[in-house]
């Protein structure tokens, strides 16, 4: 019984009560203490023992007689012994798996994650978000609790079109842009809508598998074309549209993942041209538009001519937390219709509660403040992790200094063993994979996207000094295994 607890007192000696009949401690025809006695015992009011006594009868759990005292009822339900899941095999055959992902084992506690772009969790302003949401439960409880519309909430549609419109230059508004439960929801519900089984749809080759993963589960048909310093190769897009008929074009023109290069602005404008010309759609994934720290961001394809065959997915994961996935679609009337026909039939409730406390964020501008906090936090993370790969890896790596993004890409020496380098960096307690994870035929390639968002200055400066030392003892294995190889050779030659 813990009275600062935010349950009831009451709930908690309730719960604890029903616990009990559950794994058969207290069984059907046992005899309560009477309350006056139990409220002596724990120590707290009598009122809150008959509170807790009448939550469990209310549940079938108890039964009172009148001035006969309180039992447990003989209905209640029986414990049974755990048991392991059935080993069997059902007898329908199973599909493939959708998206194989990668088995990443937990990191012992202390590694420093390099591997994945992810935001810092310790700077969001969590009791902030605390009371937006009481706020909203308070203001509208009732109607949080009944009803959320399959588009999501109003409140928080029309805050996120009003920042998208003036932030980004979108043509949007709260009647064409959806709120979904994350970004590859968002995906998924386009393709199901836009996609019969064998459409083709053109992919960067370096990119986001379970996106990828999704497309094919609407029986897309994918077709890698290779990137540049300027992005997506629009020349081997027209080269391929002269022989194949492409059904959309799914690609992440802001901070490519996993390459972080910006889609250059002429390029943007002659794919729209294309889409417009052979009748293709264009899936635009901005995860991350916020974080851009050189100059003004490049708008959007679908904020310019051409936007009718754009549709525009996006996430506010990355800059709230990754627990807290919130992303929205945004499409032309025509394809809103349909998108919103289809997320009614496959999931017509949304999260009412924490989109309007989203909303009262946006409402109070501190959802802004925040964005603007962690833009200036996560560059000056950006130059710090520079300077320390600079410092304690010198020439095995090679790379840019991004205009944004929550990671960098770097080409590797062609001399390190990527899988020896990173298996010696899981013993020096820093994590990260080579780019074969990214690559649309899964080949080892020579490149690593190294974070830079989850972690403080001093962080990953120690995340580099260990990235040096893995690859010190990698390279030390290396020579021994090669050594002792040429004097098994030399023996075997001997004995011959």
């Amino acid at each position: 019984m813990d009275p600062t607890r935010e349950l009831p007192l009451f709930l908690q000696l309730a719960r604890a009560i029903a616990d009990d009949i559950r794994r058969g401690r207290l069984k059907p025809g046992d005899a309560l203490p009477g309350s006056r006695e139990l409220a002596k015992c724990l120590g707290v009011n009598r009122n809150t023992v008959v509170a807790s006594y009448g939550e469990l009868a209310a549940e079938g759990l108890l039964r009172t007689r009148t001035g006969g005292g309180t039992f447990v009822d003989g209905s209640a339900p029986v414990p049974f012994a755990a048991h392991k899941p059935a080993a069997e095999a059902p007898t329908y055959t199973l599909t493939p798996l959708a998206y194989a992902s990668p088995q990443v084992r937990a990191p012992p506690p202390g590694t420093l994650l390099v591997s994945s772009s992810i935001p810092d969790v310790r700077l969001f302003p969590t009791a902030v978000l605390a009371r937006a949401f009481r706020r909203a439960i308070g203001q509208r409880g009732r109607s949080m609790l009944t009803y959320a519309g399959p588009c999501g909430h109003p409140r928080l549609r029309t805050e996120l079109a009003a920042m998208l419109a003036r932030t980004r230059g979108l043509p949007v508004s709260a009647d064409n842009l959806m709120v979904t439960h994350s970004v590859e929801q968002g995906i998924d519900l386009v393709a199901r809508m836009l996609l019969q089984p064998g459409d083709v749809v053109v992919v960067e080759a370096f990119g986001y598998p379970p996106a990828w993963s999704v497309l094919k589960l609407a029986g897309a048909r994918l077709i890698p074309l290779p990137l540049d310093e300027d992005g997506l190769d629009i020349d081997a897009l027209e080269a391929l549209l002269t022989h194949q008929r492409v059904r959309a074009v799914f690609l992440t023109p802001h901070h490519q993942f996993p390459t972080t290069v910006v889609m250059s602005q002429a390029r943007r404008m002659r794919l729209a041209r294309l889409a417009l010309k052979h009748g293709f759609a264009i899936i635009e994934d901005d995860y991350d538009h916020e974080f851009h720290y050189a100059g003004k961001p490049i708008l959007p394809i679908a904020s310019g001519a051409g936007g009718a065959n754009v549709i525009y997915v996006g996430s506010l994961s990355n800059l709230l937390a990754p627990g807290i996935s919130t992303g929205f679609v945004i499409a032309p009337a025509p394809v809103f219709e349909r998108l919103a026909s289809l997320r009614a039939a496959c999931d017509a409730r949304g999260d009412a509660a924490m989109e309007c406390a989203i909303a009262e964020l946006f409402e109070d501008g501190e959802l802004l403040r925040h964005m603007r906090r962690m833009r200036r936090v996560y560059a000056a993370r950006r130059d710090a992790l520079a300077t320390s790969l600079t410092r304690h890896l010198g020439s095995a790596v090679a790379f840019r200094i991004p205009d944004g993004g929550m990671a960098l890409w770097a080409r590797v020496d062609d001399n390190i063993d990527m899988t020896a380098w990173s298996r010696a960096g899981e013993h020096e307690g820093v994590q990260f994979f080579g780019a074969g994870c990214y690559d649309f035929y899964h080949r080892e390639q020579p490149f690593l996207r190294l974070s830079f968002s989850y972690h403080d200055e001093t962080e990953l400066d120690e995340a580099a000094q260990r990235m040096a030392r893995a690859l010190t003892q990698s390279r030390n294995r290396r020579v021994g295994m090669t050594r002792n190889a040429t004097i098994r050779n030399t023996h075997a030659v001997s004995s011959g």
